[in-house]
């Protein structure tokens, strides 16, 4: 005797997922951007040797509630506890292993900000290095902040901040909102050394543009020309301008004031097209064009029948019940609608064309690699 059994079908649809109105892969078209128009050049590139430097450090977080280290699993935490102690005259026999929970191993890291002076303040992030479930309600103890050469250039010290919370269970249950494992200190580091400013010395300032452009820097060094006489900007290469600044420190700042607020029209982007294959997302720019093509774009849908078979003996037959899954699948094909691009086609053009015949981002995806390796696509595709 077979009793069947039948499951809610699943159906598991492939190219056929519309996306109403403007799909939501073209959230963010460059081409939608008005024309180009006149930029400040502190918007289009920074002064060369004007920048941040990294700072890390080690240190220990105190005062955790039962979340610090599990000292078993990170010794570590325990050698950085007898030291620090020991420094301090507290002498931890050396067979003692406190078993902590309230204080845990963290990592430091800043950014030193360019110009900082010995005594100013900067924010720090602590991030636990060891097993802490949490740092919530710590206070991490003074610890120094090194450069990549190895010098101290800043003490951190102070209590966190912490925007993540988690709860554990006596059976192991856990829930977390957010990292509860690391957290940030506001002006927890103070700047103990300075760095060599490079406008200290005299020569020419270089401005380094934030893209490589040849157009934008061909246009930096006729607006430099202009406002400062002929021979006071040229050309590096298609990133980096020189430009001729007086010798006194002083007069350089203002030099630069009167640089950063001069105004150019910069060069438009290249043709390019972003697609981002794990997300679905693709930015289409405002050059992209399309050569004559006529393109045609299916839908497949596929169907997942599951149902189960009971297989039972007769009363007297002295056989076993057994259960068979089945499965059924069956495919099919909906009708697909071709749209042609004329000659040029613009990007409003485009994604008219593709919003018409309703297709989602892994459509679109596929229907630009295609134009492209038709030749018909006017711009570099890169996958991200």
């Amino acid at each position: 005797m077979r009793v069947p059994r039948k499951s809610p079908h699943i159906h598991v649809r492939g190219f056929n997922r519309k996306i109403p109105a403007l799909f939501c892969a073209l959230a963010l078209l460059v081409g939608f951007l008005p024309a180009a128009h006149a930029e400040r050049i502190k918007d289009l590139a920074q002064v060369g040797g004007v920048r941040g430097n990294a700072l890390v450090g080690y240190g220990l977080v105190v005062g955790l509630d039962n979340s610090g280290d599990r000292t078993s699993q990170a010794p570590f935490t325990v050698q950085s506890l007898k030291n620090m102690l020991g420094e301090l005259g507290v002498n931890v026999p050396a067979n003692v292993n406190p078993q902590l929970k309230n204080v845990a191993a963290v990592a430091i890291h800043a950014e030193l900000p360019p110009f900082a002076k010995p005594g100013q303040t900067i924010d720090i992030t602590v991030s636990s290095i060891g097993n802490a479930v949490s740092l919530r309600g710590g206070s991490l103890l003074m610890a120094p902040l090194k450069g990549a050469d190895g010098q101290v250039y800043a003490i951190a010290q102070g209590n966190l901040v912490v925007g993540g919370f988690g709860a554990q269970g006596k059976d192991g249950s856990r829930v977390s909102v957010n990292i509860p494992s690391v957290g940030r200190v506001p002006n927890g580091a103070t700047v103990e050394r300075a760095v060599p400013s490079a406008l200290d010395g005299g020569g020419d300032i270089t401005l380094n543009l934030h893209r490589n452009d040849f157009t934008t820097v061909s246009r930096m060094v006729d607006a430099l020309n202009n406002a400062f006489g002929a021979g006071a900007a040229r050309a590096v290469d298609g990133v980096t301008v020189s430009v001729a600044a007086p010798a006194d420190p002083g007069a350089r700042i203002g030099f630069l004031a009167r640089v950063e607020n001069l105004e150019l029209t910069p060069g438009s982007a290249p043709a390019k097209v972003i697609v981002n294959a794990r997300t679905g997302t693709v930015v289409i720019g405002s050059q992209v064009r399309v050569m004559p093509a006529a393109v045609a774009h299916g839908a497949l849908t596929v169907t997942i029948a599951e149902s189960v078979d009971v297989s039972q003996p007769n009363a007297f037959g002295g056989g076993q019940t057994v259960v068979a899954p089945s499965s059924t699948v069956s495919t099919s094909q909906e009708g697909s609608r071709m749209f042609k691009f004329e000659g040029g086609t613009t990007l409003d053009e485009i994604v008219r064309a593709v919003n018409e015949v309703g297709a989602a981002p892994g459509d679109l995806i596929a229907i630009l690699e295609a134009l492209r390796q038709a030749g018909a696509l006017r711009a570099e595709l890169e996958v991200i």
